[in-house]
C-alpha cells in the first residue's frame, strides 16, 4: 500500500484523489516531475493504483507511492488521514479529482462497447455535439444520480474536512477541486441558460 520513500522536511505533500488515471494522473506526473513534492497518488483499486504508481516509478518518478482510497467510505478517509498525520504530519496539496459520472450509458458504464467509429466520432465533436451524444446515449436514473451525489459532493467534502487539520498544519496549505462542464446544468436548446 504505501510506498518507502524518504521524504526531506522541506518536501511538499500532495495528495491526488482519483489519481490513477485521466487528468488525476496527469496531475500526479506534473507534480512529480517537478521536485521537492511527494505525491500520494490515490484510488479505490488497490491493483490499479499500485500498478500506476510502478509505472511511473519505471519512468523515473520516485517521488510517487500508493494509497487506497474511496471517498465514499468513511473509514478508509480516516485511514488515509492517519497515515499522511503518522508519515508526514501535514499535507501541503489536496487535489480532490475522484468522481464519477452520475449517469447510465446505454453501452456501459465504462464506454468498454462503444465501437472504435463511435470514439473516433466522438473525439472529432465540439462540445454541443458530445452533449447530444451523450443525450441520446445516456440516462439518469435516481440511483445514478445519488451515487454522483454521494461521490462527488458528499465524498468530496468528507475528504476535505477529515484532511483539514493537516492542510491547516502546513504553512501554504491548498485545496484544489477538479470538475467538468458537467458541473453545470444547461437548458439544452439554448447556451444563454447556465446554473
Amino acid at each position: 500500500m504505501e510506498g518507502a520513500i524518504s521524504t526531506p522536511a522541506n518536501t511538499r505533500v500532495a495528495v491526488v484523489t482519483g489519481g490513477n488515471k485521466g487528468i488525476g494522473l496527469v496531475v500526479c506526473r506534473q507534480l512529480a516531475g517537478n521536485g521537492g513534492v511527494t505525491v500520494v497518488l490515490t484510488a479505490r483499486d488497490e491493483a490499479r493504483g499500485a500498478a500506476v504508481v510502478h509505472e511511473l516509478t519505471e519512468l523515473g518518478l520516485s517521488g510517487v507511492l500508493f494509497h487506497q482510497l474511496d471517498i465514499t467510505d468513511a473509514s478508509s478517509i480516516a485511514r488515509l488521514a492517519g497515515f499522511l498525520k503518522a508519515r508526514f504530519g501535514k499535507l501541503d496539496i489536496l487535489i480532490n479529482n475522484a468522481a464519477i459520472g452520475g449517469v447510465e450509458y446505454a453501452h456501459d458504464t465504462d464506454f468498454g462497447s462503444v465501437t472504435e467509429k463511435e470514439k473516433e466520432n466522438l473525439s472529432g465533436m465540439d462540445m454541443d455535439q458530445r452533449l447530444g451524444w451523450l443525450w441520446v446515449n445516456s440516462r439518469e436514473t435516481y440511483d445514478t444520480a445519488k451515487k454522483g451525489l454521494r461521490t462527488n459532493y458528499y465524498g468530496t467534502k468528507q475528504v476535505i474536512e477529515a484532511f483539514l487539520p493537516l492542510l491547516q498544519a502546513s504553512s501554504d496549505g491548498r485545496i484544489v477541486n477538479v470538475s467538468s462542464h458537467f458541473g453545470q446544468l444547461r437548458v439544452r436548446s439554448s447556451d444563454n441558460y447556465c446554473m
